[in-house]
């Protein structure tokens, strides 16, 4: 089938609420700072009251979300398919993210729409609360197989194992996404994922992943290794490209030999989505066809402007910047 898009992305849509907080806050919460939380209905209302006397800024976000929208400024033709419900919130989302040139493979239907509220400590850790709401629903039956099939890239990350509905909507995908030649990328995004579903992940990236990405803690959870070079030695074994992001020391990528990007030192104000933007600078210059070491330099520069600001996407791509950057490696 002839391919019209780049890349095809399932996740959750969710609306971020993002507030600058105190550590006192978190332990007021009694939440991990860190980490994702999923949250409920009711726990959601505890924690925005305790931040209500806060400064707020509100955007469309989740994972994949904030990888498409970044690869749609880029130039590429992005899909989003996810689930949302019939308010308003769900209305904001699909207005904004098609605004910034995303197709959308969206679903609505009754209900409340998923949000995040992420919490930024003084330090610009980033504590993630996540209200799943209609999210939680997204099924086999909303794939929208056709434009899966015209996708060149089927990109996914581990939250989709959050609710058996979303894993076996994954699941279908990837058996799609294989049969009709897509190159797989899994971005397992969060280590208490990799706790809760380690054997799955292991299993899906040893016979369905293409290339996978992880942080350096996610990584040495998945294959058990103490270090962050082993650990990616280990998943390149297992498909062919993996990619571990070890922080402020850089990346590493194993594609036959091992590459060492280097991170772009930066003063780090919200930790929020430098991860999506890693993954998007990676899919683009995967999608252009660049070396591996360029495109590793593109997601580490993409990952170092967005830690600038507050919130998980930027806003505009610095286009002349990227383009010195490929230009010092040509």
């Amino acid at each position: 089938m002839k391919k019209v898009y780049d890349v095809f992305g399932i996740g959750n849509p969710l609306i971020d609420i993002l507030a600058r907080v105190q550590d006192s806050h978190l332990q007021e919460l009694n939440l991990n700072k860190g980490v994702m939380h999923l949250i409920e209905e009711d726990a959601r209302a505890v924690i925005l009251d305790k931040i209500k006397h806060l400064p707020q800024t509100i955007s469309p976000g989740g994972d994949c979300p904030n990888t498409m929208i970044t690869l749609a400024m880029l130039n590429l033709k992005s899909v989003l398919a996810g689930k949302i419900g019939n308010d308003e919130f769900g209305l904001l989302f699909e207005q904004q993210v098609t605004k910034k040139g995303v197709i959308s493979s969206l679903v609505k239907e009754k209900g409340i729409t998923g949000s995040s509220i992420i919490l930024i400590s003084p330090d610009s850790e980033r504590t993630m609360n996540t209200y799943l709401g209609k999210c939680r629903d997204f099924s086999k039956q909303d794939l929208d197989i056709a434009r899966l099939k015209q996708s060149r890239f089927f990109y996914f990350t581990g939250y989709m194992w959050d609710t058996q509905k979303q894993k076996e909507a994954t699941l279908e995908a990837l058996r799609v996404a294989k049969e009709n030649d897509m190159v797989v990328v899994f971005d397992v995004a969060d280590p208490f994922a990799v706790k809760r579903n380690r054997d799955d992940f292991l299993k899906i990236i040893q016979e369905d992943v293409d290339i996978v990405l992880a942080n350096q803690e996610e990584a040495m959870i998945l294959t058990d290794k103490k270090t962050a070079k082993d650990a990616v030695e280990l998943l390149s074994s297992f498909c062919e490209i993996a990619v571990v992001k070890c922080g402020h020391k850089g990346s590493l990528i194993k594609k036959e030999k091992l590459y060492a990007i280097p991170v772009y030192k930066v003063k780090a104000i919200d930790t929020t989505g430098a991860g999506d933007m890693y993954a998007a600078g990676f899919l683009y210059g995967l999608c252009n066809n660049y070396d591996i070491e360029l495109t590793g330099k593109i997601a580490s520069f993409l990952a170092s402007r967005v830690v600038q600001q507050i919130g998980a996407q930027l806003p505009r791509i610095p286009f002349d910047e990227l383009e010195k950057l490929k230009e010092s490696c040509t």
